[in-house]
């Protein structure tokens, strides 16, 4: 006795060919925002909430904040080359440790040609 299958009368929903929604995760704005603008919202409501409430009960206003960023951006202004000087000690300084270590690691790890 043999049992034959028969394939059913019309396509299963999940087979369907018609074209579908691109995934949430295609779209350029989702994924630049991390997911839908109304859960990154809710989400950054309640860390705005949070962190305004550990801000308030450190007694520190919004308005002090934007005054210190404001004489921050005054005092490297104010600076000017002597900035730009420091910066660059500071990459030379660094650098002359860096960069041998740098080559004597792509030195060792280099593989010989075939």
């Amino acid at each position: 006795m043999t049992q034959t299958i028969e394939p059913p009368a019309a396509n299963p929903r999940w087979t369907s060919t018609q074209p579908s929604a691109p995934p949430v995760s295609d779209n350029p704005v989702y994924r630049f925002l991390g997911g839908t603008p109304l859960n990154v919202f809710i989400r950054l409501f309640f860390i705005s909430l949070i962190v305004g409430a550990l801000l308030m009960w450190l007694d520190i206003r919004p308005l002090d904040v934007f005054y210190a960023v404001n004489r921050l951006i005054n005092r490297l202004w104010n600076l000017g080359f002597d900035a730009i000087r420091e910066i660059a000690e500071y990459v030379l300084a660094g650098a002359v440790i860096v960069v041998p270590i740098w080559f004597v690691t792509r030195l060792l790890t280099q593989r010989p040609p075939r």
